[in-house]
C-alpha cells in the first residue's frame, strides 16, 4: 500500500473512530464537550490537531468503565494489568481481539519466526498482551510453550523441549539469567537463538545491551504500556532500523517538545504520540506516551515500508 493509499484508510478509520468515541464513550464525550471541540471538526489527518491529548494522568484518575464504548455483554475478553499506580482493567470486543492477533502475527513474523519456531512465552497468560501473543503463535502455527512464572518451570522447560525463542519482559529475562548461573549454566547452551521483549514503561529497552551480552542473543523489542490494547503497536525486523509502527491501526504524531505543534520533518526529535483506529471498546485519542522518538517514512531495508521510528538510543 503507497502512502497516499494508506493516509486514506487512515482518515476513514479515524473519522469512524472519533464518532464512535463521541457518541459512546463518556471519558471522550467530557473531554470534546469541556475543550469545544467535535468529531466534526476532523475532515484531514492534520485536523487530529485540534482535538486535546490523553494524558496518563488522566486514565490513572478516571475508572477504565468511563472509556467502555459499549454494554458489558459485548465484552468478551477483560484484562487485569497491574501497574506501579495500581490495576487497569482493559477490555476487548471479538473484533478488538482478532485485531490484537493479527497486530501480533505480523510484528512476531517481522522478528523472524515461522511455523518451525518454538517458542517459550515467559510470565502469567492472565496478561493479555502475552494472550495475545500466544493466540498468534498459534495462527503462525508455530510451537508455543507456556513457561508460567516460576522460574523452577522456566528451567525444567527450557531443557526439556528445544526451544529456539523467548518472548518475556527485559525484567524476567534477566531473572532467568540469574537462576541460570547460579546453577552453573547459561542461556547460550539452550539453542535459544531470538528474545522478543515487551517493554511495558519505554520503547528502548535499558537492559537491550546487557541480555544480549549475557544471553549471546538477538533482542527484538516491543513496546506494549497498559494503555494500548496489543504489544503489536511497534515492532522490530531482523534488519533492527527502529522500529516499524502498524499505521493501518494506530495514527502516530511527533509532538515537538515544550509545543503542541507536530513535527512533519524526517529524523527529529519529538514525544510520540498515538490514536487508535481500530479499537471497539477502549479507543484512545491522542495519547501523550512520553516517549522521545524520531520518525522515518523512507522504506525499510526489510521491504516494509510503514513508519518507523527511532529513540535516542535505538542504534547503540
Amino acid at each position: 500500500m503507497d502512502r497516499k493509499d494508506l493516509q486514506a484508510v487512515q482518515l476513514s478509520n479515524l473519522k469512524k473512530t472519533l464518532k464512535w468515541a463521541e457518541e459512546k464513550s463518556k471519558f471522550y464525550q467530557e473531554k470534546f464537550s469541556s475543550s469545544e471541540v467535535s468529531s466534526k471538526d476532523v475532515e484531514t489527518l492534520e485536523d487530529i490537531q485540534k482535538l486535546p491529548f490523553t494524558t496518563k494522568e488522566e486514565l490513572r484518575r478516571d475508572d477504565s468503565f468511563s472509556r467502555l464504548t459499549m454494554p458489558f455483554s459485548s465484552v468478551v475478553r477483560v484484562a487485569n494489568i497491574e501497574t506501579l499506580v495500581g490495576d487497569y482493567f482493559h477490555f476487548y470486543t471479538k473484533g478488538d481481539k482478532i485485531r490484537d492477533m493479527e497486530l501480533m502475527t505480523r510484528a512476531l513474523v517481522a522478528s523472524g519466526l515461522t511455523q518451525v519456531s518454538i517458542v517459550g512465552i515467559q510470565g502469567d497468560l492472565r496478561d493479555s498482551r502475552l494472550l495475545g501473543t500466544f493466540l498468534a503463535l498459534e495462527e503462525i502455527g508455530a510451537t508455543s510453550v507456556p513457561l508460567g512464572a516460576e522460574p523452577k518451570d522456566w528451567i525444567k522447560l527450557l531443557s526439556a523441549i528445544g526451544i529456539d525463542t523467548l518472548i518475556s519482559t527485559p525484567q524476567l529475562i534477566m531473572q532467568l539469567v540469574i537462576q541460570l548461573q547460579a546453577m552453573g549454566k547459561n542461556i547460550a547452551d539452550y539453542p535459544v537463538k531470538r528474545i522478543l521483549c515487551i517493554n511495558l514503561d519505554n520503547i528502548q529497552n535499558p537492559l537491550q545491551n546487557h541480555i544480549e551480552d549475557r544471553t549471546q542473543t538477538k533482542v527484538f523489542n516491543l513496546y506494549s504500556p497498559s494503555e494500548f490494547f496489543s504489544a503489536g503497536m511497534l515492532y522490530q525486523c531482523e534488519k533492527h532500523l527502529g522500529q516499524h509502527v502498524a499505521e493501518d491501526a494506530f495514527l502516530a504524531e511527533i509532538i515537538a517538545f515544550g509545543s503542541d505543534k507536530e513535527i512533519t520533518e524526517d529524523h527529529r526529535m519529538g514525544e510520540l504520540v498515538v490514536t487508535t483506529l481500530t479499537n471497539e471498546a477502549m479507543p484512545l485519542i491522542r495519547y501523550r506516551t512520553g516517549q522521545a522518538v524520531s520518525k522515518t517514512i523512507e522504506k525499510c531495508e526489510c521491504g516494509r515500508t510503514f513508519m518507523r521510528i527511532a529513540t535516542p538510543f535505538s542504534y547503540l
